[in-house]
């Protein structure tokens, strides 16, 4: 074989060749379909820069079930009744006033639990809390109170109320209002009279006055 035949074999190979990739390339470009999409082209890589984010809140699997009694109360401190401890009343006339003595059924617990500060960890209750004043009713917070107490009732034992004792209330209120009602009506006739006597001074004066002239 001469170079002239196989130059002209490698000639007609590389057309061959040629011509079958235009085809290959022309195919392509028919099977091909247009894009119609007209966005910009938005580069994937991360970006440093802070970027708006819409959070979708109303999905009904976001919905958190909640107490709503939990969301209303406010957590308690253990042994909060210790802050009232030293706090004294006094009158207009800056007199300390005298504490009430508690019953006998009342007894504190807890560490330095005195009567003063029972007294104001019971009226604490009775003002901010609409539950029943029971007391702590479980026996363990004697022994260790700062585990099995119960802030929602104040550091003394479980008590019970007794139609005597509700009697004796009773009484003891119907002798305070007896007794405010005496001081009022002292006052009111000590006002009468104070009230008469100016009015005698005046009219003295006046006829006092007519004399002279």
């Amino acid at each position: 074989m001469d170079l002239f035949t196989f130059w002209l074999f490698l000639k007609v190979s590389l057309k061959k060749i040629c011509s079958y990739s235009r085809k290959l390339t022309y195919g392509s470009l028919l099977k091909a379909k247009p894009d119609l999409n007209t966005t910009l082209p938005v580069r994937q890589t991360a970006s440093i820069f802070k970027q708006p984010v819409t959070k979708v809140t109303n999905h009904p699997n976001n919905k958190v079930k909640t107490d709503p009694q939990k969301a209303v109360e406010q957590p308690k401190q253990l042994f909060w009744e210790r802050k009232l401890s030293g706090l004294n009343a006094f009158d207009i006339a800056e007199e300390l006033v005298k504490t009430m003595d508690l019953p006998k059924g009342l007894q504190g617990v807890g560490p330095a639990c005195s009567d003063k500060t029972l007294l104001s960890a019971i009226a604490s209750a009775l003002h901010t809390s609409p539950a029943p004043i029971t007391g702590q009713l479980t026996a363990a917070v004697e022994k260790n109170p700062g585990v099995w107490l119960n802030t929602a009732q104040p550091l003394c034992k479980a008590f019970v109320v007794t139609d005597d004792d509700i009697r004796k209330q009773e009484d003891l209120v119907q002798n305070v209002r007896r007794r405010l009602e005496e001081a009022l009506m002292a006052d009111m006739l000590a006002h009468i009279k104070d009230t008469a006597a100016d009015v005698e001074a005046e009219v003295k004066g006046e006829q006092v006055e007519k004399e002279e002239l």
